[in-house]
């Protein structure tokens, strides 16, 4: 419900990001567990996408989106986790209203622009599997260049209107998010003007961003499936289905994480199960998600196996 002007109503330039913890000794753990998370999560997404770039033979729409998918996945890590780090070390809990501001708008547009990838890779594996003579014609560099686009488009809309609507909101005097990120539910919670157009948004917007990708994966994966099951050979169907397996690991993982915030019934919900997800699709998913892709693709590990071999790439000319 939207909430009626307040005279506890201020002019906010700052808010208080709680965190996971607020004990003193459990900052330093927190602290390291974190910054190794973060560094393996960089390095393993840039590895995905140095290796894409530097073989050729990854030059393939599968590979292009799941270059595109790596890079999303380190930005919407250094969204918010740099900021938990920093303010950690200097024992500070502070964030600026433009920088929440900011850091929220980049949460929503790369949080939702994963989402899309993952749907757009489903296409492409459909048609790899269900349409293999067709798949080179119709799955065109112009196709993907514009499949690429229009799911930027389509995550930064929402994304920036969420903000915009977030500055006409007037917040009180108790500024403290208990995250340790600038999440949208709790930031409408310290809200003293009407924040019902904000709460439609969330919930109308939040449902085509999430339930539109979402069916296209399903509808994609059940054409595979029915594909799949139809090859008489199980070492065919082995074959067919073992490329998209990394692909649907990585998706149930984000979606079941996403479900386990938004699908709880409001009385099992805390501050520390949220928390906990969050972390779960903000850092755990994006570390994971180039050990998904690698481990059990023999084509990335050749590639990142010649990027590894070839030191020449590593120094100046």
């Amino acid at each position: 419900m939207g909430k009626p002007s307040s005279v506890n109503q201020t002019s906010v330039s700052e808010f208080l990001l709680l965190g996971l913890s607020e004990e003193l000794e459990q900052q330093p753990l927190l602290f390291g567990i974190f910054l190794g998370m973060y560094l393996v999560t960089m390095v393993g997404n840039l590895l995905i996408i140095l290796a894409i770039s530097y073989d050729l033979h990854l030059h393939t729409p599968m590979y292009f989106f799941l270059a595109n998918l790596s890079l999303t996945d380190a930005c919407f890590t250094s969204a918010s986790i740099p900021k938990m780090l920093a303010n950690i070390y200097t024992r500070s809990q502070t964030i600026s209203y433009a920088g929440c501001l900011t850091q929220l708008y980049f949460l929503l547009m790369f949080g939702g622009l994963d989402n899309f990838l993952l749907a757009v890779m489903a296409y492409d594996r459909y048609v790899a599997i269900c349409q293999p003579l067709h798949y080179s014609t119709t799955m065109s560099p112009q196709l993907c260049a514009l499949m690429l686009g229009v799911c930027w488009v389509l995550t930064n809309c929402p994304a920036l209107m969420h903000t915009l609507l977030l500055t006409r909101v007037a917040f009180c005097a108790h500024q403290a998010i208990p995250h340790f990120y600038c999440d949208p539910s709790a930031l409408l919670k310290l809200a003293c003007s009407d924040t019902r157009i904000n709460e439609l948004m969330i919930i109308t917007l939040g449902l085509l961003c999430l339930t539109s990708p979402l069916m296209l994966i399903v509808l994609s994966y059940s054409c595979i499936f029915w594909a799949v099951f139809g090859i008489s050979s199980p070492r065919g169907r082995w074959k067919a289905f073992s490329t998209c397996s990394s692909h649907l690991t990585v998706v149930l993982l984000f979606y079941g994480s996403l479900m386990g915030v938004y699908l709880q019934p409001p009385s099992t919900h805390s501050t520390e199960g949220d928390s906990r997800a969050a972390i779960l699709y903000i850092v755990v998913i994006p570390m994971l998600n180039p050990f998904i892709y690698s481990l059990r693709n023999r084509d990335m590990k050749e590639a990142l196996g010649k990027l590894f071999g070839n030191k020449k790439m590593f120094f100046l000319p």
